[in-house]
């Protein structure tokens, strides 16, 4: 099995490009399915997520074509049905997408339950409720469910909370419907403006995105296009926290600073220096950190995927620091790993408490999600010893090559493989100590 192993690193120093954004990727990709006309998406990611996607693509009739540019190229005119595989589908959680773009064409959608990374509770009820105000019927199998629509047709839709996945889901499907959809409470995430700016270049009719109500004016048919995928600000937002957990200066390039305000003033308040232009940001740190307090919140508020790398970087502020974890109270799988290093962290319901400032050291860990792979490589850079890595499949599901941008500013870290028993028990004795 792959491993990755990460030794103490001094100050970080360097400059990294952020790829396009895997959360509005996965919507982009799924909404071409609205079309019929061939489109070009530029900045999408090489990941496991997306080539799930391309894989899911294939079987349902669209073409996919990575292009020598790194262009994606999509043919949405060949698909002939919508029965989505059932494992590929659980593979990931977006795969829900896929049900609001194709919905209107075909009536029926048979689609795997959403799977991907686990917060033990991710419900789906508020894209149910959206899509049945649309005229929708579901039913639930055992390891699948199917949604069923003669005719969608608009409506007015309040989100009972704010939910990103539900509100793209729910814009999805009022393309095509008839009449008008309003959206009340609608996520104002860089992700949905993202795909409702893409929809309507195709001509769908969009309008208050980026706002809490999302007017959707169903039309007949969108035409094909060319697109380019916002950067991904979580991504940029660990880049810049690694300047704080090992020292140093980071630069990350090809960013939308507004993405990520809520992070920047965080880090600012944790003493890192931050300088920004309008497509570049670089933090700097001396070392000296403050404890924060920290609430995670819906767009614009602190996100909730930057909760995990934060914690790595708290545990090297001078102080007792407080997490409140708002969207998913159980998104602390990666305490007990940084307590395999010496973190001195107590969790308490939705609360994290980090006693900062006790030195960590190299430990077995393992990444059960994607942002906890990221904290725990941040982790591992500020660790005495050598830290080895397992999960590496989950950064592999968002990130192109994390090793090679991390090594870029001076990390030393490296892939390798070990036996997979080993391993495991090299983690099971981790877990008897804790």
């Amino acid at each position: 099995m792959n491993i990755i192993r990460i030794e103490r690193s001094g100050p970080l120093s360097g400059s990294v490009k952020i790829q396009g954004s895997k959360n509005s990727s996965l919507a982009l990709m799924a909404a071409c399915c609205l079309s019929d006309q061939p489109i070009t998406l530029s900045g999408i990611p090489d990941i496991y997520d997306i080539r799930i996607i391309c894989d899911i693509a294939g079987d349902i009739g669209m073409g996919t074509t990575r292009l020598a540019n790194g262009d994606l190229q999509l043919l949405p005119g060949t698909i002939h049905n919508a029965n989505i595989d059932k494992d590929k589908a659980s593979s990931y959680r977006a795969s829900y997408y896929f049900v609001g773009a194709l919905l209107a064409k075909f009536g029926k959608v048979s689609i795997g339950f959403p799977g991907g990374d686990n917060f033990v509770s991710r419900p789906i009820d508020q894209h149910i409720k959206g899509l049945k105000a649309m005229g929708a019927e579901f039913s639930f199998h055992e390891d699948h469910y199917t949604v069923e629509a003669k005719k969608l047709k608009g409506a007015d839709i309040y989100f009972d909370m704010i939910t990103s996945g539900a509100t793209i889901n729910c814009m999805l499907a009022a393309v095509l419907a008839e009449g008008r959809t309003v959206l009340r409470g609608a996520a104002k995430d860089p992700e949905v403006v993202d795909t409702a700016i893409f929809l309507n270049e195709l001509g769908a009719k969009i309008a208050g995105a980026g706002t809490d109500t999302i007017r959707i004016d169903g039309v007949r048919s969108l035409e094909g296009g060319h697109h380019t995928v916002i950067p991904d600000r979580l991504i940029a937002g660990a880049f810049l926290m690694s300047a704080g957990v090992a020292g140093g200066s980071v630069t990350v390039t090809d960013v939308i600073p507004d993405h990520i305000g809520s992070c920047l003033a965080k880090l600012t308040e944790i003493g890192m220096e931050i300088d920004y232009r309008d497509q570049s940001i670089t933090a700097s740190s001396a070392g000296k950190l403050k404890a924060v307090r920290v609430r995670t919140a819906m767009y614009p508020g602190f996100a909730t995927d930057l909760q995990q790398p934060l914690t790595a970087l708290l545990t090297q502020a001078s102080g007792r620091s407080i997490i409140a974890e708002k969207i998913y109270p159980k998104r602390f799988q990666h305490v007990a790993q940084l307590r395999r290093m010496g973190a001195d962290i107590d969790v308490r319901g939705s609360t994290a408490y980090i006693r900062g400032g006790a030195p960590l050291s190299g430990s077995w860990v393992h990444a059960t999600d994607i942002r906890a792979g990221t904290c725990l490589l941040l982790a591992g850079m500020a660790a005495e010893g050598t830290t080895f890595l397992t999960g590496v499949d989950h950064i592999e599901r968002g990130y192109e090559d994390a090793l090679t941008a991390f090594r870029s500013l001076g990390a030393h870290m490296s892939l390798e493989q070990v036996d997979a028993a080993h391993a495991e028990e090299k983690l099971r004795i981790g877990n008897a100590k804790l």
